[in-house]
């Protein structure tokens, strides 16, 4: 490859983080390298910022953050942006969400994920074993965690600022009920909503995407999407894998993300595909 990025995007999921939820030690040193060759490595994730230091390796460091596809950026300990649901439509959706059973993590900014606890019952059911065989078990063990360690089930919601929410499904049917139930409600108030996998989907602001994060990312360092390139793997890349000029699909990506990608990793991200890529493209 003749082109030489002077910024990378890297999802998470599915991209640097493997089937575990674990970004390898590996990653973790192409990174350090690229960036002291002075090409600058930004994370875009679904992932809110408080669920990335449990992924990733000691001393894993990169250039900015995007998270909660799109919500935020955050450059050094600086919050470069934050848009924020408001609490209005928090409070509609939690209520849609309780008629329909449908399992949801509200994430506020800077504070622990919420659930309430009046629906902790059905949300813990949800995840109850055995596996269903469609659900990825990355999927599954995060939200194993997220119910054991990381939801604080709250008997009312707090505060104002709110960065996204996740729901989830053991069924395939279930999600995809709820999916058209979000479409009924966009009606009154309008957002943007995203999925990862074939049994979950996120709500966040209107207009609000990985993409349109990069845009605000490249203006704080005066590049141009010509300049940089961006690998993902699922439905929530879709967006930042057609801003960018140089768009890499992982191995691992169903058809239809390769399809758009102009390359694809050779190997998986649970065979370190991010790292066999930039190693045999860029290191010096």
């Amino acid at each position: 490859m003749d082109f030489r990025p002077k910024a990378i995007f890297l999802d998470m999921d599915g991209t640097i983080l493997n089937h575990q939820n674990k970004v390898s030690i590996h990653t973790k040193e192409i990174i350090d390298d690229l960036r002291k060759q002075g090409i600058l490595i930004f994370i875009a994730t679904g992932r809110a910022f408080d669920e990335i230091a449990g992924v990733v390796p000691k001393g894993f460091d990169v250039d900015g953050f995007i998270t909660s596809n799109g919500m935020a950026g955050y450059v050094g300990q600086e919050v470069l942006f934050e848009h924020s649901l408001s609490l209005e439509l928090v409070e509609m959706i939690i209520d849609r969400a309780r008629k329909n059973k449908i399992y949801y993590e509200l994430f506020p900014y800077g504070t622990a994920r919420v659930t309430l606890a009046q629906d902790r019952e059905y949300v813990e059911d949800e995840v109850r074993d055995p596996k269903p065989e469609s659900v990825g078990i990355n999927e599954w063990l995060s939200r194993k965690q997220a119910i054991k360690e990381e939801i604080a089930w709250s008997d009312h919601i707090e505060g104002n600022k709110f960065s996204k929410f996740y729901f989830f499904a053991r069924s395939q049917e279930h999600i995809n009920e709820w999916k058209n139930e979000l479409e009924q409600i966009k009606s009154k108030i309008d957002f943007t909503t995203s999925i990862s996998s074939r049994h979950n989907v996120e709500l966040m602001v209107a207009n609000v995407n990985k993409a349109t994060g990069i845009k605000q990312m490249l203006e704080h360092f005066g590049l141009s999407s010509s300049e940089i390139m961006a690998i993902g793997d699922s439905d929530n890349d879709l967006p930042m894998l057609k801003f960018v000029q140089h768009s890499v699909a992982m191995k691992n990506a169903p058809d239809h993300i390769k399809e758009i990608a102009g390359d694809v990793t050779e190997f998986t991200c649970d065979e370190d595909g991010v790292y066999h890529y930039l190693k045999s493209r860029f290191e010096r």
